[in-house]
């Protein structure tokens, strides 16, 4: 294949990755601002996929990330690239901090206590739910029965606060990105239109006039 790397990388260094980009956050982070301002759209409608998947990262539908904001993205008529590209908010860095202040937040909402010594056990909440899922997905094929408490403990321990404790600052920032997304790509489509106009005046400075039709003829009327 043409594109098939020709060391391949082990789990290891994949998941070194996915945490810490080679090139560094920082880099990343600017390559993601050049391909948002580059994207050929009206400002205003990258801004608002902007907004999309920056709220789509403080929800705990992992693993479909990409596909809600996809379609929240068509359903708020914004730019499904720039929504993908915004779900990059959701990292392996940010996600423990936006699980633990989504989840605090939600139980409040709901006027529930929330205990830090869940913290710990939170990965084991999700292991039991997603063992529950499969037990009962296989028993719909077979004679055991369907176990539900794992699924339940995650439903109203997790999944309901994340969602919506999530929300409050899903909103503050997709509209921080909303309207930082916004100015952005306006002055670059504003410099790029800009700079092709300079160029087309100058390419038509370089081509040969031609001669007014009519000019000699007037003048020997004159004589």
């Amino acid at each position: 294949m043409v594109f098939k790397r020709r060391e391949k990388r082990s789990w290891g260094q994949s998941t070194r990755d996915l945490v810490w980009p080679r090139t560094g956050w920082l880099r990343a982070l600017s390559y993601i601002r050049h391909r948002l301002t580059r994207l050929p759209d009206k400002p205003h409608r990258i801004a608002r996929g902007v907004f999309v998947g920056i709220f789509v990262s403080f929800t705990p539908l992992f693993g479909v990330h990409l596909l809600a904001a996809a379609l929240l993205a068509k359903l708020m008529r914004g730019n499904v690239l720039a929504s993908l590209f915004a779900t990059l908010v959701g990292n392996p860095l940010t996600f423990p901090l936006i699980a633990l202040v989504s989840i605090k937040l939600g139980h409040a909402m709901l006027g529930q206590s929330y205990d830090p010594a869940h913290a710990a056990g939170l990965l084991d909440v999700f292991a039991d739910a997603f063992a529950d899922l499969r037990h009962n997905l296989l028993a719909i094929f077979t004679a055991e029965e369907t176990h539900w408490v794992g699924m339940a403990d995650f439903f109203y321990g997790v999944f309901l606060p994340y969602t919506l404790g999530g929300m409050v600052p899903g909103v503050l920032g997709g509209l921080a990105g909303y309207f930082i997304a916004l100015p952005l790509v306006t002055a670059y489509q504003n410099r790029r239109r800009l700079r092709l106009k300079e160029r087309l005046a100058k390419l038509a400075a370089k081509l040969p006039h031609p001669p007014v039709v009519g000019a000699s003829d007037h003048d020997d009327d004159k004589g």
